[in-house]
């Protein structure tokens, strides 16, 4: 159970909630790099052929995630977006993440913001989020 807590917290202890975007769009209105805080994408991601990635090395504690597919990365997870569904006002994500020491199941509520940010919640009763703003599609 302490892997599992820790997996949750500190890989996905950055990630969301969603509404109108991830409603109508499941994970394509997720799609891109988000990050949250003051620092500059540029400094925690990076972008080849291949795609976007986070920049090496890694910080693991960067409030960020990758959104490529179905697909969801953390600096420190990487996992598979089994479901989105409402939840009142926000999105209810199920995912499925493993790190390098164990997998899990992590739900995740998210929600859009008028601003274009992302919100993700820590649990129903949580009013002010954290927010995550789009760094690329």
């Amino acid at each position: 159970m302490r892997i599992a807590g820790f997996l949750a917290v500190a890989g996905l202890g950055l990630i969301w909630a969603a509404s109108d975007t991830i409603a109508q769009g499941g994970s394509s209105g997720l799609q891109g790099t988000w990050l949250s805080g003051s620092e500059d994408c540029a400094e925690v991601f990076s972008n080849s052929g291949k795609g976007t990635s986070f920049k090496k090395p890694v910080d693991i504690f960067a409030p960020a995630f990758i959104v490529s597919g179905k697909r969801l990365r953390t600096p420190q997870a990487s996992c598979s977006i089994k479901s989105i569904r409402p939840a009142g006002d926000r999105q209810l994500l199920v995912l499925g993440c493993a790190n390098a020491v164990a997998g899990n199941e992590v739900r995740v509520l998210m929600a859009s913001q008028p601003d274009g940010t992302l919100k993700r919640y820590l649990n129903e009763r949580d009013t002010g989020g954290t927010a995550y703003r789009q760094c690329s599609r």
